[in-house]
């Protein structure tokens, strides 16, 4: 039985305010899988996050990619999960390696030195790029949108070649 993934977000900042009330709220779920190496080893940044998760009524859980994708399929049917990722190369990962994620949301990419601006939101280098185009080639759902109900944005090879 493949796990019950509601929502698929990438965002540098993991969770927040928006993605722990207001998407966690619009997607309907019940869970939030963070499946990121540095969180998973950081009980700082994991107290953090739970306390946004905690004012949504949901649970939360901090993996590493490896580990999602170890026990991912092993879920319960009433887990409606919602997985936050950092980067589009750990949602890649996680999509080439069996996770049965359907879509995936572009949320928080920001600007570092190299990057370029796509959206005022999203910045990417060559590898985001690549991977990227990699997840659409997967026949992955994948667009960009800041806040449930925002504009979606979606990822071609046309929006990320215009920069």
């Amino acid at each position: 039985m493949a796990a019950n993934i509601v929502f698929t977000r990438i965002d540098n900042r993991l969770v927040h305010g928006q993605v722990g009330v207001t998407w966690t709220k619009a997607v309907k779920a019940n869970l939030i899988l963070v499946a990121n190496d540095q969180a998973a080893e950081n009980p700082l940044q994991q107290k953090l996050m739970a306390t946004t998760a905690d004012s949504s009524g949901v649970g939360i859980r901090f993996f590493t990619i490896q580990h999602t994708i170890d026990i991912i399929n092993q879920a319960a049917d009433r887990q409606h999960i919602f997985i936050v990722v950092k980067t589009p190369e750990d949602a890649l990962k996680l999509i080439k390696n069996g996770v049965p994620i359907k879509v995936v949301n572009v949320g928080n990419m920001h600007f570092q030195p190299g990057k370029e601006e796509i959206t005022k939101k999203v910045y990417v280098d060559d590898k985001d790029k690549n991977d990227l185009l990699e997840i659409t080639k997967l026949g992955i759902n994948i667009f960009i949108e800041d806040y449930p109900g925002d504009k979606k944005i979606p990822i071609t090879a046309e929006l990320l070649k215009k920069n």
